[in-house]
Protein backbone atom coordinates (compact mmCIF):
# COMPACT_ATOMS: atom_id res chain seq x y z
CA UNK A 1 0.00 0.00 0.00
CA UNK A 2 1.09 3.30 -0.68
CA UNK A 3 0.78 6.57 1.41
CA UNK A 4 0.02 10.04 0.86
CA UNK A 5 0.30 12.86 3.65
CA UNK A 6 -2.01 15.55 2.63
CA UNK A 7 -1.11 18.95 3.51
CA UNK A 8 -3.61 19.32 6.70
CA UNK A 9 -1.73 16.15 8.36
CA UNK A 10 1.07 17.72 7.82
CA UNK A 11 0.24 20.71 9.52
CA UNK A 12 -0.89 18.85 11.97
CA UNK A 13 2.51 17.17 12.29
CA UNK A 14 4.46 20.79 12.19
CA UNK A 15 2.04 21.81 15.17
CA UNK A 16 2.96 18.38 16.86
CA UNK A 17 6.59 18.64 16.66
CA UNK A 18 6.41 22.49 17.74
CA UNK A 19 4.35 21.58 20.92
CA UNK A 20 6.90 18.70 22.23
CA UNK A 21 10.25 20.84 21.11
CA UNK A 22 8.87 23.92 23.63
CA UNK A 23 8.52 21.11 25.95
CA UNK A 24 11.98 19.80 26.00
CA UNK A 25 14.53 19.92 23.16
CA UNK A 26 14.54 16.89 20.89
CA UNK A 27 10.97 15.92 21.67
CA UNK A 28 9.69 17.34 19.32
CA UNK A 29 12.00 15.49 17.05
CA UNK A 30 11.18 12.21 18.86
CA UNK A 31 7.44 13.44 18.29
CA UNK A 32 8.00 13.11 14.42
CA UNK A 33 9.96 10.11 14.26
CA UNK A 34 7.12 8.34 16.32
CA UNK A 35 4.66 9.26 14.46
CA UNK A 36 6.31 8.38 10.77
CA UNK A 37 6.89 5.40 12.07
CA UNK A 38 3.03 4.73 12.83
CA UNK A 39 2.23 6.20 9.37
CA UNK A 40 4.79 4.13 7.51
CA UNK A 41 2.57 0.79 9.57
CA UNK A 42 0.14 1.58 7.27
CA UNK A 43 1.70 -0.06 4.10
CA UNK A 44 1.07 -3.61 6.37
CA UNK A 45 -2.00 -2.84 8.04
CA UNK A 46 -3.27 0.21 6.29
CA UNK A 47 -7.57 -0.41 5.84
CA UNK A 48 -7.72 -2.78 9.35
CA UNK A 49 -8.62 0.22 12.06
CA UNK A 50 -12.06 1.34 13.14
CA UNK A 51 -14.08 3.56 10.71
CA UNK A 52 -13.98 6.48 13.54
CA UNK A 53 -16.53 9.10 10.81
CA UNK A 54 -17.78 8.53 7.37
CA UNK A 55 -14.86 6.65 5.74
CA UNK A 56 -12.16 7.64 7.93
CA UNK A 57 -10.02 4.92 9.30
CA UNK A 58 -8.63 5.84 13.20
CA UNK A 59 -5.28 4.32 13.99
CA UNK A 60 -3.80 5.32 17.39
CA UNK A 61 -0.43 6.50 17.91
CA UNK A 62 1.85 3.98 19.49
CA UNK A 63 3.77 6.37 22.00
CA UNK A 64 1.75 9.96 21.76
CA UNK A 65 -1.87 10.52 22.41
CA UNK A 66 -2.67 11.25 18.68
CA UNK A 67 -5.13 9.49 16.29
CA UNK A 68 -4.18 8.97 12.43
CA UNK A 69 -7.31 9.51 10.15
CA UNK A 70 -6.93 8.17 6.91
CA UNK A 71 -8.93 7.36 3.60
CA UNK A 72 -8.01 3.86 1.65
CA UNK A 73 -8.59 4.40 -2.50
CA UNK A 74 -7.49 1.11 -4.17
CA UNK A 75 -3.69 0.68 -2.64
CA UNK A 76 -3.13 4.23 -1.42
CA UNK A 77 -3.93 5.38 2.48
CA UNK A 78 -4.14 9.17 2.31
CA UNK A 79 -3.67 10.71 5.84
CA UNK A 80 -6.03 13.49 6.11
CA UNK A 81 -5.88 14.90 9.98
CA UNK A 82 -3.48 13.87 12.90
CA UNK A 83 -5.05 14.84 15.95
CA UNK A 84 -3.97 15.19 19.17
CA UNK A 85 -6.42 13.12 21.73
CA UNK A 86 -6.28 15.34 24.34
CA UNK A 87 -8.72 18.32 22.54
CA UNK A 88 -11.99 18.65 23.05
CA UNK A 89 -14.39 16.24 21.64
CA UNK A 90 -16.36 19.08 20.09
CA UNK A 91 -13.04 20.62 18.65
CA UNK A 92 -12.56 17.14 17.08
CA UNK A 93 -15.84 16.90 15.68
CA UNK A 94 -15.57 20.34 13.70
CA UNK A 95 -12.47 19.61 12.22
CA UNK A 96 -14.50 17.26 10.27
CA UNK A 97 -17.49 20.05 9.01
Amino acid sequence: MRIEILDTAEDDLVAGFEFYEAQESGLGMYFLESLYSDIESLKLYGGIHRRAHRDFHRMLSSRFPFAIFYKTVADTAYIHAVVDCRRSPAWIRARWR
